[in-house]
């Protein structure tokens, strides 16, 4: 199995349905408006940043500011919390690099919030079993359940679980 990417970790707490489709190369992403948007609010937030720096083809951080803090820029908070363990699990993978003083946020720029993320000793452990368990998901023939979630209906999956 190649190394398990920020994405996919992201997917991972959003809906592992997705997450399986994600990384057996089924994309549904192209065809939704939500993700336009995103892409959209990308490429024109922060734009005095160098952005998109991709490490290993595995973690692809937003920006770096001031040389060590990681930025993951969200549309929404909507699904904070998987932002939160994708930012954490970059930090993590950095780590493991040898790179230990590493600060991370999380920028809502239509909502013009900021929220600190910090890698606690006990968050370590957790993303070892996540990543343990995205390896188990991604490599079974068999695909999750539907999680029939609200926001499924924002999905750009939607067509495909549903219809």
């Amino acid at each position: 199995m190649k190394s398990v990417t920020g994405l996919m970790f992201y997917y991972y707490f959003i809906c592992q349905r997705k997450l399986w489709y994600f990384a057996n190369e089924i994309n549904m992403e192209q065809n939704s408006e939500l993700v336009s948007i995103g892409k959209v609010l990308d490429e024109t937030s922060y734009s005095r940043e160098k952005k998109n720096i991709m490490i290993d083809n595995t973690i692809n951080i937003d920006f770096i500011k001031n040389g060590a803090v990681l930025h993951e820029v969200k549309k929404t908070k909507s699904i904070e919390e998987a932002g939160i363990w994708q930012i954490k699990y970059y930090m993590y993978y950095l780590m493991k690099k040898g790179v230990n003083t590493i600060e991370a946020k999380i920028d809502f720029p239509l909502l013009r919030e900021t929220k600190e993320v910090i890698l606690e000793d006990e968050d370590i452990k957790i993303i070892e079993n996540v990543i343990k368990s995205i390896e188990e998901i991604v490599s079974n023939d068999k695909i999750p359940q539907v999680i029939n979630d609200k926001i499924c209906k924002k999905c750009a999956y939607y067509d495909l679980y549903y219809v």
